[in-house]
């Protein structure tokens, strides 16, 4: 895949980055190289290769997925100007 100047122009608005016109043709140049660089790692093979979450093996840390505080609404809201049922009533904003 190629990138060409109409293209850099598109992705820079999209980006919302100002680019001159002088700018357009050395972007050109480092899209088409980093999109070359992605095609090259297209082609290395990696059947069998485990994901990694680290460049050095380890287990990812993981916990139980409970509840492990509540109940405890009444304590919540015990500083609120106002509530109500447990909930903090605050000013109607929109009309």
């Amino acid at each position: 895949m190629s990138v060409d100047a109409q293209t850099v122009r598109r992705i820079a608005h999209l980006a919302r980055i100002a680019v001159s016109e002088e700018e357009v043709g050395p972007l050109q140049g480092e899209l088409n190289a980093i999109l070359a660089f992605v095609e090259q790692l297209g082609a290395v093979d990696v059947e069998g290769v485990e994901p990694m979450t680290s460049v050095t093996p380890m287990a990812m840390k993981k916990r139980e997925d409970a509840v492990t505080d509540g109940g405890r609404a009444r304590e919540i809201v015990a500083n609120a100007p106002e509530t109500e049922d447990h909930y903090f009533l605050v000013p109607k904003v929109i009309e």
